[in-house]
């Protein structure tokens, strides 16, 4: 072979492997661009628009009564309520584009910081230890489980059942109190974009002495809230699974409140489509 055929076949080999070089590098590329994942948005708190208000609708307790039962106690509450109309839907609910109770406008009853129950008449039966002591907050919601925060549209009510199964009211403490209402359970869908947040402030005007501070921890992260001003929110970005929301009354230099009920914890679920992972 002469020398200027060798010189061209090697030419023809070099630029071969440079071509089948180049074509894996850039297979390579394509790969490394196609598996790269985009960092989840960050949880955010965002304002709700305003909403139907009933500066008139008012929620007051008529009477508690106590019937024993072995070792717990049946305890039956009557609400009165005026001005509102329970099973009613509330006018602006589509426009909120959330969760929204088909069964309308109800009563949100919450028992030692437990989930609540809604409430549609306006009544309640639960049922208690003996020897043992309770709270109830109780106020007014919209369809949308949005709650009235005026004067006069909730109440709080401290009681116990003693050892023999009687009920004894007692006085609510003057101390500042946070109720964890929403979100609550399990949301799907389109439900999943606007998570109302939502709680009930008592015996505190927050501000500068008062606020709540919000812990969330979604998709293996946690985020930090303080919240001065009592109003509803919107949950953003929230991951798909389970959530932990904790809520806590704290002063001016950050340190909980002493007193009931100041420490509050609830945890959710949110799914895309069903069936719903727990």
């Amino acid at each position: 072979m002469s020398i200027s055929t060798r010189a061209l076949l090697f030419a023809a080999l070099s630029f071969s492997f440079a071509l089948t070089s180049c074509s894996e590098n850039a297979e390579e590329n394509k790969e490394a661009v196609t598996t790269e994942v985009a960092p989840a948005p960050s949880v955010m708190l965002a304002d709700v628009p305003a909403s139907e208000d009933f500066p008139d609708a008012q929620l007051s307790l008529g009477n508690v009564t106590a019937t024993a039962a072995g070792d717990s106690t049946k305890v039956s509450f009557n609400f009165n309520v005026k001005n509102y109309e329970l099973k009613n839907q509330t006018g602006d609910e589509a426009s909120k584009v959330c969760n929204n109770s088909d069964k309308g406008q109800h009563i949100h009853f919450i028992l030692d910081e437990k989930p609540y129950v809604a409430l549609y008449e306006p009544k309640h039966e639960t049922v208690v230890a003996k020897n043992s002591e309770h709270y109830v907050m109780a106020f007014l919601s919209r369809s949308y489980h949005m709650s009235l925060k005026h004067k006069g549209a909730a109440l709080v009510y401290h009681f116990k059942i003693d050892e023999n199964g009687k009920l004894e009211k007692l006085e609510v403490p003057k101390t500042p109190m946070v109720f964890y209402s929403r979100p609550k359970g399990d949301y799907l869908g389109k439900d999943t974009e606007n998570v109302l947040f939502d709680f009930y402030v008592w015996n505190a005007t927050l501000g500068s002495d008062n606020m709540i501070k919000a812990d969330i921890r979604t998709g293996g992260k946690d985020t930090s809230f303080i919240i001065s001003d009592w109003k509803p929110y919107f949950l953003k970005n929230l991951a798909m699974g389970k959530s932990t929301i904790k809520l806590m009354m704290i002063d001016k230099d950050g340190r909980m409140v002493e007193g009931p009920n100041t420490e509050v914890s609830r945890e959710i679920n949110l799914s895309k489509d069903e069936p719903m992972t727990k």
